[in-house]
């Protein structure tokens, strides 16, 4: 049977989720071809945000891969615009040229973003925030400028907002309406997230209007004016005042189009059966909807009549917006902005930070706003559409499912007590019972694993922690006792990861500030949670957090290795393992005055002096004047060097001092666990690099780098990383390797179980792809050891209690 011919303009999120629908049910009924005008495959158009705020790349938002196109046997024209349609023949002409005759033409080309028609709006530097080009610029453009100015205060422009300011810039929303996200939250919901985002550093103007945007001699936006006359300063004007339906190609074939291309319930155009449209540029029964979960709705039907089913029928979709705002969780659905005839009920804790409000009618519930606890969201969105009388809840049904009858989620898990039927991921239509079945029958433990195989939380990823939950009562044990899933300790159920994010996003300073945020059960915490909090800390806040020294182990109290016999050992620091003579001359005439009973040379390429009293090593340090080695830290111990091309036949690099160089800008480089780095100046390795948390080795053209390998109790190769031509840049790629990995990893967990956990591939894309994420991490480290004290020589300043090595009277 010869095969129809389907055509697709647009490579957006509705339409290839119904090409994905059609290839379910009918995989060998069309010869697909589909145009895009953008250079990339389909992508979440939705996750361009934490792209721009530095938390995902473009490669992590990719839907579908151009593998998946050619194994699907798609025909993809990439950064090609359809220009022109012929219906009589059935053909679509690409601005290039390109032809293809259809059978059946999809017409999903999404939305334009609204562009103010003011004077100046076209000057460089006035953009939309759309696609992945406009983040790119906007990416630029916060490297190289200050100030911005975001017109638009709905999601995707106080997201814009967020994402620039997180990149350095100083940013100003403008938003006309008397609120923000009018359209999803009510006056008290968006004050509140107003003064949120205050906080983190936004500006706002409510109520303004754009009357101009002035330009300088370049033709570049130097300036916002507004109607009343002020004036505010930027290099930058991102336009997120809103979107239209792009029916530009479809007015221009004859297709009829109002508010978007006008399509009856099976999704055909009214004008053109042979002709289908889905997603933001379609306008079913007058509404162009802009959220993803009916895109998809839209898609299912059509792709169950493009198969000739001839089954099934979008009437429209009863929409709820749960989101995250800037890490803030949100949601609204129904009529919650209330009025005559109905009742509120409202529960405000402006202090909390959680905000609820819900609606009723008729002893029904119409319409729900949360602000910080959305739990219940998809509870209330279930009795909104059930339309059914709350007369018996009615007196708990503020407090959440988990307060009604035997229907709620016993303790945290609202999982555990779903019905199958109940839904999960309202983006993509699943229900539990779809995602514990994949679980079970595909034996399925990461929340990876359920996106791929069932796309739930894979589009706005909303119902995240509900997916995590089905994960973990599902697949039993194995999952939840994995490290993602750990508590830190006893005092909390609250993980590393969890504790790292809150510490950054609350600005937590102090111990006792994570205590009192993270809600601890200990006050006081314990010897597992107080050393971790501590390096937590002050690697997120270097300069502003407070160091508690008593929340060391010991071994960094005493800024020494207290050994089996109760005495210490003296690691003065070798940079690079080089020495001199009169350094030499020193440590001996300390070991003869101090009677150090033992002097090693370390694995290390250092000189150990073991045995030496705790009262004595005040004056063994100072006796020594050399800069402390920190043996006995979590932080760079050494930097082992072979003698390279200085003085080997077989050198190919000057190892010695580049490993002099590495070890003189770490030195003083706390990190979660210890860190070795080796250099070596040919591929000899006589260093031994390749089991090193950073291994260096020399080859003719350069330099190769190595990550992640372990010499300790069960041996790791570490993973060759980069190869780079210059010293300088070794110096750049190792320290930003470095920072991240003080970021990112947990206390007390070495590089090579990092690396295990989040992915080299992760860690290469945060290193080799991201240039200026590179850049950023290189100079965070230089500021944080910038100014560090050695704590043997500078007391006060390393907060280093020195009655702690007085003798003990007798």
């Amino acid at each position: 049977m010869k095969k129809m011919k389907l055509v697709m303009v647009g490579n957006g999120m509705a339409g290839v989720r119904t090409l994905e629908e059609l290839l379910k049910v009918a995989p060998d009924l069309y010869e697909i071809t589909v145009f895009g005008a953008e250079p990339h495959p389909n992508y979440n158009r939705i996750l361009l945000s934490p792209v721009l705020a530095g938390e995902q790349t473009v490669d992590e938002i990719i839907l579908n891969p151009l593998a998946w196109y050619a194994e699907q046997g798609i025909t993809l024209h990439l950064n090609k615009k359809v220009t022109s349609i012929d219906r009589k023949k059935r053909l679509v002409t690409a601005e290039d040229g390109t032809e293809a005759e259809y059978d059946r033409l999809l017409i999903a080309t999404g939305s334009n973003p609204f562009i103010l028609p003011v004077p100046g709006k076209d000057l460089k530097g006035v953009i939309a925030y759309r696609d992945i080009a406009d983040t790119n610029t906007m990416i630029e453009t916060a490297a190289t400028h200050q100030h911005a100015v975001v017109i638009g205060g709905g999601l995707l422009g106080l997201e814009a907002a967020n994402g620039l300011m997180l990149r350095g810039m100083s940013v100003t929303v403008v938003h006309i309406a008397p609120w923000l996200m009018e359209r999803q939250l009510d006056d008290v919901a968006a004050k509140l997230l107003q003064k949120s985002l205050e906080e983190r550093g936004l500006k706002f103007m409510i109520g303004a209007q754009t009357q101009e945007l002035v330009g300088n001699a370049d033709g570049r936006v130097q300036s916002v004016k507004f109607k009343d006359g002020t004036e505010v300063p930027t290099d930058l004007v991102v336009m997120a005042a809103g979107i239209r339906p792009n029916t530009e190609l479809a007015e221009k074939i004859g297709l009829h189009c109002n508010r978007g291309i006008v399509v009856n319930d099976t999704m055909q155009t009214v004008t053109d059966p042979r002709v289908y449209s889905v997603g933001e540029c379609a306008a079913h029964r007058g509404i162009a909807y802009g959220l993803v979960a009916p895109l998809f709705e839209q898609g299912k039907v059509c792709a169950n009549h493009l198969a000739m089913f001839g089954i099934g029928r979008y009437t429209g979709s009863q929409v709820s917006t749960k989101l995250k705002v800037t890490g803030i969780d949100l949601f609204s659905a129904g009529d919650f902005m209330g009025g005559e005839g109905t009742e509120e009920v409202v529960l405000s804790d402006p202090f909390g930070g959680v905000y609820k409000k819900l609606v009723l009618r008729d002893n029904k519930l119409i319409g729900a706003c949360l602000y910080g606890d959305t739990v219940d969201g998809s509870y209330y969105f279930k009795l909104i559409r059930e339309g059914r009388s709350i007369n018996e809840v009615r007196d708990k049904l503020m407090f959440g499912e988990s307060n009604i009858g035997d229907t709620g989620h016993q303790g945290h898990s609202k999982a555990a007590a779903m019905l199958d039927t109940d839904e999960v991921c309202g983006c993509n239509g699943v229900n539990k019972g779809a995602v514990c079945k994949a679980i079970k029958e595909k034996g399925l433990f990461t929340l990876d694993e359920v996106r791929k195989h069932t796309k739930a939380s894979a589009s706005c990823g909303s119902c995240t922690g509900l997916v995590e939950q089905l994960i973990m009562f599902t697949a039993g044990g194995d999952y939840s006792s994995t490290p993602k899933k750990k508590a830190l300790c006893g005092c909390t159920d609250q993980s590393h990861q969890d504790v790292r994010e809150a510490i950054v996003e609350q600005k937590l300073l102090s111990i006792n500030g994570v205590y009192k945020a993270l809600a601890w059960r200990t006050p006081n915490g314990c010897a597992t949670c107080r050393p971790a909090i501590n390096y937590y800390l002050l690697s997120s806040w270097p300069k502003q957090a407070q160091d508690d020294p008593q929340s060391r182990f010991i071994n960094e109290r005493s800024h020494a290795n207290i050994q089996k016999d109760g005495t210490y050992s003296v690691i003065p620091r070798m940079f690079g393992g080089e020495t001199t003579a009169a350094d030499l001359r020193r440590i001996a005439d300390v070991a003869d005055k101090y009677q150090v009973p033992t002097i090693k040379v370390t694995g290390g390429q250092r000189i150990d002096l073991l045995g030496v009293k705790k009262e004595d090593l005040v004056n063994v340090w100072k006796d020594l004047d050399m800069p402390c080695g920190h043996a006995y830290a979590k932080a760079l111990r050494t930097v082992k060097t072979c003698v390279g091309s200085e003085w080997c036949r077989f050198g190919t690099q000057n190892s010695s001092q580049l490993g002099i160089d590495l070890e003189k800008a770490l030195w003083k480089m706390y990190a979660p666990h210890k860190v070795k780095i080796a250099v070596s100046g040919c591929p000899r390795n006589c260093a031994e690099s390749g089991i090193k948390d950073v291994g260096i080795i020399g080859v003719d053209s350069g330099w190769e780098i190595y990550v992640g390998g372990n010499g300790g109790i069960k041996t790791e190769v570490a993973h060759f990383f980069t190869k780079l031509k210059t010293a300088e840049e070794v110096m750049e790629y190792s320290g930003a390797f470095l920072q991240l990995y003080r970021e990112e990893g947990w206390y007390l967990e070495r590089t090579v179980h990092w690396i295990h956990r989040v992915g080299l591939d992760h860690v290469k894309k945060k290193i080799l792809v991201d240039h200026e994420g590179r850049q950023a991490l290189w100079a965070r480290l230089q500021f944080s050891l910038e100014g560090e004290p050695d704590p043997w020589f500078d007391f006060k300043e390393a907060k280093v209690d020195t009655r702690q090595f007085e003798p003990l009277a007798i």
